[in-house]
This record gives C-alpha cells, sequence and structure tokens, in this order.
C-alpha cells in the first residue's frame, strides 16, 4: 500500500485509480500548464506546442502518468470513502467535514524527482503527481492510523452524521427571516 512521506497508509494500492481529470486540462483538451506556466518547463512547453498544446493524455497510448506535469485535486465535496456530504456555513470557524486527502504527492514530497522506492528497494523512475480526494475527518484519521481503505464500503461515523445535521439545523435557521430588531433587540 502507497505510504505519506511520514510513513503512515494512504489507503489505496495505486493512487491512480482514484486519479480523475487532471487539473491543467482545459475544457477543450489542451494543456493549461504549456500554456500558462511555459518558462516552468520550457521543454515540455515547446512538446506541447508543436502538438498544439494537446494534453499529453490525449494521444490514445498514452495515460495521466506519462504527463509529468499531471494533478488531480480534489473539490472535498463528499467522502469518498462513506459518502458524507461536506456542509459549509459562511462565515462558521468551524472545522470542514469533508478534508483534502493525498494519494500520492507532487515532486519535493519525498526524495528528489519524485523518484520512490518500491518495496523491492529500487526506485521507481516515474514521475510523482499530486493525485487527492475527499475524506470526511473521521475517515481521514482511519485510513491514516489503521488498515482502513479508501475504497471500503463504508458508512458515516455516528459523531461525523451528527456534526452534519448540526450544520444543517444552522444552516436552515440562517433560511427563515427575522428582523433585525428581533435578532439584535431593539434600542429604541
Amino acid at each position: 500500500m502507497e505510504r505519506t512521506p511520514d510513513g503512515t497508509s494512504v489507503g489505496v494500492d495505486d493512487p491512480y485509480e482514484f486519479a480523475g481529470r487532471c487539473d491543467h486540462l482545459t475544457g477543450d483538451g489542451r494543456c493549461r500548464f504549456a500554456l500558462d506556466r511555459a518558462g516552468d518547463d520550457p521543454e515540455f512547453a515547446a512538446d506541447r506546442r508543436r502538438a498544439d498544446y494537446d494534453c499529453v493524455a490525449a494521444d490514445e497510448d498514452a495515460d495521466w502518468r506519462d504527463c509529468p506535469h499531471y494533478r488531480s485535486t480534489t473539490d472535498a465535496k463528499e467522502c469518498a470513502r462513506c459518502g458524507l456530504a461536506e456542509v459549509r456555513i459562511a462565515h462558521d470557524e468551524r472545522r470542514p467535514l469533508v478534508e483534502e486527502h493525498h494519494l500520492s504527492y507532487g515532486e519535493g514530497a519525498g526524495d528528489a524527482g519524485g523518484a520512490r522506492n518500491s518495496e523491492d528497494g529500487d526506485a521507481d523512475r516515474s514521475p510523482s503527481h499530486e493525485i487527492t480526494v475527499g475524506l470526511c475527518r473521521w475517515c481521514h484519521t482511519k485510513v491514516h492510523r489503521s488498515f482502513a481503505r479508501v475504497d471500503d464500503d463504508a458508512s458515516p461515523d455516528p459523531e461525523a452524521v451528527a456534526e452534519r445535521e448540526s450544520r444543517r439545523s444552522d444552516e436552515l435557521g440562517e433560511l427563515g427571516f427575522s428582523a433585525a430588531s428581533e435578532r439584535y433587540g431593539d434600542d429604541g
């Protein structure tokens, strides 16, 4: 199973099974990284320019793994493990219910160049890509501190459901109308 730089489990064997669309992919199939950040990797940008900025994975013989700048991050609106939906209230300081969980880390998280050591001690020279999913705080803890996996068939923790319902109650309370004089008192 994949591990974090600190050695804790990330809950998956292959992060690419959970990888989604690349964050740099535009709606028309072009590579935003090559368009907007050409100076960060001039050789890559030149290759993409010659290919009319088409995404590396657009080639039918290619995959997301083949792009050195692939990145897939979550919107963290729902837990990928138990399905708990996020409830956020504007100007509320409470910690989010669903957090970003890294399945894989970009370059710099491990050793130089993004190479990771495999179980047999050989260095894996494939690029290290940032891949994240949303996990509720409760599933996040279980994945890092135990043998729980992201793809487990799990139900939301009762404490998580209670917290979500508390937030929904607060959200519904905000929808009701009350005059400012009722909320803050009438001074005169």
